[in-house]
């Protein structure tokens, strides 16, 4: 029997799926939106911050 079958005889599956859906796009939406609305230079200034931690602990 396949795992389809058991889910199909769970009341409220459907529910769960739509919601979990919902979650998953509604978080990659607001990830799409902060990525395009971050400046250029933010995302310069931490990619900079292991470089610059390694350097602070050699001195």
């Amino acid at each position: 029997m396949k795992f389809i079958h058991y889910l199909e005889k769970v009341s409220g599956v459907s529910i769960l799926g739509l919601v979990s859906l919902l979650i998953f796009f509604l978080f990659f939406v607001v990830m799409l939106t902060w990525v395009f609305k971050t400046k250029k230079s933010d995302f310069d200034e931490v990619s900079k911050i292991p470089l610059d931690n390694q350097n602070s602990t050699n001195q």
